[in-house]
Parts: structure tokens; C-alpha cells; sequence
């Protein structure tokens, strides 16, 4: 489909880096690309597994160095249970929570580009998760929510077609462009324990769900 296809624009804009930059990946075969006729264009669940592959690639060694301190980006009373069934719901009830952190100066404009963002690329992972994630000048610090999903959410457009029943919702400063890939790589790699996974989706209340996520993370 076309809206399968994005230009170079389009992933620069995805990927928070410049056009040069993209062309300069497709040029040397870093990234799945392709010609047609003379214009770079590239699948979009391709650049989806390629960034996804990266988050969690040890190649990527001073990703994964830093220790996210979990408990200071999260608090129980953002962890909510989500009762969705399309990611648009899902999203909006999620923002909605995330942006009553003291962190997030403009509600209305994380759930405008939380939404924008989401249409760009679908931010799920595979393994039912999806890491939603924003970058705003009118966001203090790095911040972020999670929803715990008692229905399948299912037009996430997984890449191994699982419908989502966890997100994280991760909202950061624009100037905290490593911090933010960094926490984004902690998430996507200590979520694939599938223990971790199902324990979660099992809890009674938010403040369990904050225990499994904080234990270990000191």
C-alpha cells in the first residue's frame, strides 16, 4: 500500500535526524532502502525493524551502559489499566495520565503529537508492547506513564502481528536526545523477559506493577 512507503523526509523526521543523514545510510546500505528511478524510498515496516533491531543491539554498547533509574521517571499513579481497543483510545487515555506529571507543561500538545507520531510509524515492538514516545520543547524533563491493557489492542500493525496489551509512554525534553534513546533501549530489552511480560499483565493494582518494574533497578 502507499502509505506503506516513506520518503526521506518522513524518516528523518521519525528517526530525530537530519535528511543527510538518511540518504548518507541509504547510500552506503545501512538502512533497507530502495530506489525508484532516482528517489530513495523505504518500507515502513522495514525502518520499523531496523530501529527496533538497534534499540536492543549490544553494537550499541554506550546505549546500554547507562542505568535508567526507573523510579525516577515513573510513579504509581502513572500506571493505569487501559480498557481500549484501538490504539487512538488507548493513546488519548494514556496521555491523558502521563500528562499530569509536573514534567509535561502542555497536555494538549503531547496528545497531538503522541497521536502524529503514531501515524508516522507504529511505535509497537512486537511481544504486545508498544513504546509510544515523544521528544517536546514544552517537556521539562524525561518523564513517562504506563498503561496495562485488559483488551487486545488490535491495530497497533505489530511487525509479528500480536495485538498490544502493554505501552510505555516515554515524553522527554528535546535536548535529552540520548537520555531518551537510552531509556528507550533499557525498555525494549527488559521487556523481552517473557516472566516479566506476563507478570505484569497478571497484577491487581498499579502499585504491583511498580514493584516488578522498579525491582532489580537500583
Amino acid at each position: 500500500m502507499e502509505d506503506d512507503i516513506l520518503t526521506i523526509e518522513e524518516v528523518a523526521r521519525y528517526l530525530r535526524v537530519s535528511e543527510r543523514t538518511v540518504y548518507d545510510w541509504a547510500q552506503k546500505g545501512e538502512i533497507p532502502s530502495g530506489k525508484i528511478g532516482t528517489v530513495w524510498r523505504f518500507k515502513k515496516s522495514e525502518i520499523e525493524k531496523w530501529v527496533n533491531d538497534r534499540l536492543s543491539s549490544s553494537e550499541k554498547p554506550a546505549l546500554q551502559n547507562q542505568q535508567i533509574q526507573v523510579k525516577n521517571i515513573l510513579s504509581p499513579d502513572r500506571i493505569v489499566f487501559l480498557n481500549h481497543s484501538t490504539k487512538h483510545d488507548a493513546l488519548l487515555a494514556l496521555a491523558d495520565v502521563l500528562s499530569t506529571a509536573p514534567q509535561i507543561k502542555a497536555t494538549q500538545e503531547l496528545s497531538v503529537e503522541i497521536l502524529k507520531r503514531e501515524e508516522l510509524m507504529s511505535t509497537a515492538i512486537g511481544r504486545g508492547i508498544a513504546i509510544p514516545h515523544v521528544r517536546l520543547s514544552s517537556v521539562t524533563d524525561l518523564v513517562m506513564a504506563v498503561g496495562i491493557s485488559k483488551v487486545d489492542i488490535i491495530d497497533f500493525q505489530t511487525f509479528d502481528d500480536t495485538p498490544v496489551r502493554l505501552l510505555f509512554m516515554i515524553a522527554a525534553a528535546y535536548n535529552q536526545h540520548t537520555y531518551y534513546l537510552q531509556t528507550l533501549s533499557y525498555f525494549s530489552n527488559r521487556l523481552k523477559n517473557q516472566e516479566l511480560r506476563d507478570a505484569l499483565l497478571e497484577v491487581e493494582n498499579p502499585m504491583d506493577a511498580y514493584k516488578l518494574l522498579t525491582e532489580d533497578n537500583n
